[in-house]
């Protein structure tokens, strides 16, 4: 066996022995814990699909086949075996190598992946264009049970089985996504698991096997090649079989040798094949197999203890899980929904405390929100809680189905803004833009914990839609050493909240979300030099406060605008737009992202790199001025 940094790893896994690929699998493990206990990372799934990984290296040409990886987190095994062991101690920094599949690191990603239950789709896409193309090589989709609650995938399950295109798709069933898995799916998937019916045939057929004599290599050889595909023969009525694939399973996911073996008896077979394989998260580690939804995704820690490098404050999302648990215990109609992340989105205790009220959809967030639509239609007052980068999928139905009858629903977005290590595909940059122009939809942005819980009791006395955008990570607290004293201004609908200098201010700072903060410590910076600054909590993006910005406007002032939001679209804009059509020829200055895929690295470093950090803005807002004054 060769070190995990050997440069020709992705050649010598093709010989290795049997004893040595197995003795592989417990130092990738190894290498696994160690180095994400020192960077963070997606830990659980990967100590998951450890033989699977280098059954797929083994049996499949990794130059040449295509492997689609569902999600995509469950990938850094793979990335170990193509000779980029060496750059996770850059995992998922800035310029470093990422948490997904990238093909600009190495073309055997294949596939850009983020998000979830796209794997079949985009599968069979790629076996269409090799027939088309007349090409011959094999193309695999790993999904698991998880996104298998994401109606995607069984749009791919149904147009590849139907058209009998030449794939394979294997089922990686660990019983969960992030939290638990709930529903249907789940259930029929734990009946195939111990269906009797699979435990019985596959010892009949290896008893029947057995006995067929041994006369001459060609039947030795077929009888080898029918033992190798019936061994794992299961339930013929299966669903999967129903949709026209060869169903296969279940599977033992962390034995080696059978996953080898039964990979290369079907990757010759000319039609749709469906693998089902059983793993446990967190294999190979003991505190990530009791608690894999902590390891899921987890910030350095102690591979020894498993404790946390350092203790985080209180998040965002604890507090939006809280401030509707004090609500719900006086409001009987309050009903909460989750899309696959109970804990991760702070519903933990909800669900607890009122089973009945609390719903966890899978990974179906278009379902989420129509399910919404339907409970607030009977009378309840639903909280949607996803993050911000995967309401993105259920985007029509927010549209039509929610405002368009401008029924009650409360959609806590989590995760909003940049995220940081996950990158372009998970950070919520994109919500105000494809959210505020849907009409009769209030939106709000809290900058701390007080205000989060402030805006979620005002959601509830509004009759008609409204969504609550928060980042992740810890929350900061508004204190006297970043803003004079004021006095408390409630919430009303389109209302801001002056925090720093006066209405006679000649640059406001009109600023959303934890952006506030920022604004506040630049305000604060400039003041010292002299300029004098006025710094707005903009608490509502959608309706925008056109008083005072026009106040703020008629008396010559220049606005600034900050966001954790792409400037396009974004609140800046709505800004700009509402001045413009008013006929005010305003000075403006929209700070946030740029129209780009945002990378990865951490938020700090990110939020310094594109110039949305104190300094960032401080230096922006003074050359905007100096502008102005040239």
């Amino acid at each position: 066996m060769g070190s995990l940094y050997a440069k020709n790893l992705k050649k010598r896994i093709k010989t290795l022995s049997m004893r040595n690929l197995e003795l592989l699998t417990y130092e990738i493990r190894d290498f696994l814990i160690s180095s994400i206990g020192e960077t963070g990372g997606h830990l659980a799934s990967n100590l998951g699909v450890v033989e699977l990984t280098v059954a797929l290296h083994r049996v499949f040409d990794i130059d040449r086949d295509r492997i689609v990886w569902d999600v995509g987190h469950q990938v850094y095994v793979h990335k170990i075996l193509t000779g980029r062991a060496e750059a996770f101690h850059d995992l998922r920094h800035y310029g470093g190598i990422s948490g997904f599949p990238r093909t600009a690191e190495d073309p055997s990603d294949v596939y850009n992946s983020g998000h979830s239950s796209a794997s079949i789709s985009a599968a069979m896409g790629i076996a269409e264009a090799r027939d088309l193309k007349g090409d011959d090589y094999n193309v695999v989709a790993v999904i698991g049970d998880g996104a298998l609650t994401g109606g995607m995938a069984y749009e791919g399950l149904n147009n590849a089985g139907n058209r009998q295109t030449k794939m394979i798709v294997i089922l990686n069933d660990n019983e969960m996504s992030i939290s638990d898995n709930t529903g249907s799916v789940a259930q029929y998937l734990s009946k195939l698991r111990t269906s009797h019916t699979y435990q019985s045939a596959k010892n009949i057929i290896r008893e029947r096997m057995a006995k067929i004599p041994r006369v001459g290599d060609s039947m030795v050889q077929g009888a080898e090649r029918m033992k190798n595909l019936m061994r794992y023969a299961v339930v013929h009525s299966s669903l999967f079989e129903e949709l026209g694939f060869k169903y296969y399973g279940p599977v033992d996911g962390h034995n080696l040798h059978d996953l080898i073996e039964l990979l290369e008896a079907v990757k010759s077979l000319d039609e749709p094949v469906l693998i089902h394989i059983v793993t446990k998260k967190g294999k190979g580690y003991l505190n990530a197999e009791k608690n894999p939804g902590r390891f899921h995704g987890i910030a350095p820690f102690d591979p020894e203890t498993g404790a946390l490098v350092e203790k985080k404050g209180k998040t965002w999302s604890a507090a939006a899980g809280e401030a509707v648990m004090d609500l719900a215990q006086n409001d009987p109609r309050i009903v909460c929904i989750s899309a696959a992340m109970t804990d991760a989105v702070g519903l933990g205790e909800f669900s607890k405390t009122y089973p009945g009220r609390f719903y966890d959809v899978g990974i179906a967030e278009e379902h989420a929100v129509t399910f919404a639509a339907g409970l607030a239609i009977g009378g309840m007052r639903p909280f949607v809680y996803i993050y911000s980068t995967f309401l993105q999928r259920a985007y029509d139905q927010v549209m039509l189905e929610v405002c368009s009858q401008k029924l009650p629903v409360i959609f806590m977005i989590d995760r909003a803004g940049n995220v940081g290590g996950d990158g372009e595909t998970h950070h919520g940059v994109f919500d105000l833009s494809y959210l505020a122009h849907i009409p009769d939809l209030i939106i709000m942005a809290p900058k701390d914990e007080d205000e989060l819980k402030e805006m979620t009791e005002y959601a509830l006395t509004l009759d008609g839609p409204v969504a609550i955008r928060y980042p992740r990570g810890e929350i900061q607290k508004l204190t006297l050493d970043t803003a004079a004293e004021r006095e408390k201004i409630p919430l009303s609908t389109g209302k801001y909240e002056r925090l720093y200098g006066d209405e006679g201010s000649q640059t406001e700072i009109f600023a959303i979300g934890k952006m506030v903060f920022t604004a506040l410590e630049a305000a604060r910076r400039l003041h010292d030099e002299g300029i004098h600054v006025g710094v707005v909590n903009a608490r509502f993006v959608s309706p925008i406060d056109e008083e005072m910005i026009v106040n703020a406007a008629k008396r010559g002032a220049a606005i600034v605008t900050v966001e954790d939001n792409v400037v396009t679209g974004g609140f800046g804009q709505r800004v700009s737009a509402m001045l413009a059509e008013k006929g005010l020829a305003a000075r403006i200055l929209n700070i946030g992202w740029p129209d780009e895929f945002v990378k990865h690295g951490s938020v700090g470093v990110l939020m310094e790199h594109y110039g949305l950090d104190t300094g960032g803005v401080t230096d922006r807002i003074r050359k905007f001025l100096d502008e102005r004054t040239d």
